[in-house]
């Protein structure tokens, strides 16, 4: 754990810290506790809602090191209490403001000012939803945006997916592995999906197709036992079975901060620079979510918060004078030169 000394080194006296990560979800937490064991002593500026997408999700079954599974608000604490542990320092605000045009780089929390010498973005994405009462309601309880997650709690199960893109369709595809019946519904009666992937969703006798319909309420009071849907031509409302109900109409990278100021893809997710976390700004580094779009796992956005803390730590190495540590491995991190 780090000393009262080791903390005066980490924030100067002008009150510059060595590292700010923004975010509360397992990215944030992977890189202050990676950076807290560094005695960077960095501050966590989690959000007023920390601990990400985790903490609608019930049981997480798998993520490494929880055989029985764990539910993920229990696995958000635990991430947070093992990087507290060490050090790292928490803020349960929102950041308003950024800015990353000189360093040291600004954060607000208000009119609250917080300056370092490198950030860590680590702010995720949120799964779209449907804005129904009934959806927030059932949350957790059959309502899921996840079918890698959840999927295996719906063996021998009715379920129903919502959406028409590659998402929905990949969704569908591999929920056909565990559940009886896929019935997905798209509001349309083209999909925004790639011919191939439809090719696909239509070749699996497991799924059946809805078009031209909405969800207009999600059925049930202590879980979910069926969907009801109108046809958007004649309105006319049907009520489908079912044990689980998938919504995959896509996510938003929580970005906004930082538009003007650092790149991003026509999603909205940040833009790193080859294998690295590195943003195009030198000292900022970007992890988890709000960069990956494919994956969308706990264990990847660890996994990127680790590799965010390894390049912070190194970068700061490099500009203080010092001997970055050695590589992983050849071409597994970027060197110094090429910050």
């Amino acid at each position: 754990m780090a000393s009262d000394d080791d903390r005066k080194d980490s924030v100067s006296e002008n009150g510059v810290r060595k590292v700010i990560i923004i975010g509360g979800g397992p990215a944030g937490y992977t890189a202050a506790l990676y950076t807290a064991r560094a005695n960077l002593d960095p501050l966590v500026i989690e959000g007023f809602q920390w601990g990400g997408q985790l903490m609608t999700t019930s049981d997480v079954e798998n993520y490494p090191g929880y055989p029985e599974g764990v539910m993920g608000p229990q696995m958000m604490q635990d991430f947070r209490t093992q990087a507290a542990r060490f050090g790292g320092e928490f803020v349960s605000d929102d950041v308003t403001r950024v800015d990353f045009s000189e360093r040291p780089f600004r954060v607000w929390t208000g009119d609250t000012e917080h300056r370092a010498e490198t950030v860590i973005i680590a702010t995720g994405a949120t799964a779209r939803k449907l804005d129904l009462d009934s959806e927030q309601r059932l949350m957790g309880r059959g309502v899921t945006y996840c079918a890698v997650c959840d999927a295996a709690f719906y063996r021998d199960k009715q379920v129903v997916v919502v959406g028409g893109g590659d998402s929905a369709m990949e969704e569908a595809i591999y929920l056909t592995k565990f559940a009886s019946k896929v019935t997905l519904v798209h509001r349309r009666d083209a999909f925004r999906a790639s011919p191939i992937m439809v090719d696909r969703a239509r070749a699996n006798e497991k799924i059946e197709f809805v078009l031209e319909s909405v969800v207009d309420e999600v059925i049930g009071d202590e879980k979910v036992e069926g969907v009801r849907i109108s046809n958007v031509e004649t309105g006319e409302s049907t009520d489908i079975p079912a044990d689980g109900l998938f919504v995959a109409i896509g996510h938003d990278p929580t970005t906004g901060l930082f538009k003007g100021q650092l790149d991003m893809d026509e999603a909205g997710y940040l833009l790193t620079e080859g294998k690295s976390t590195r943003t195009k700004i030198p000292g900022v580094f970007a992890a988890g979510d709000v960069v990956d779009h494919v994956y969308r796992q706990a264990i990847t956005a660890a996994g990127m918060g680790c590799q965010a803390a390894l390049d912070a730590e190194r970068w700061i190495s490099s500009h203080d004078g010092h001997k970055p540590p050695p590589m992983v491995e050849e071409g597994a991190l970027a060197t110094p030169q090429n910050w």
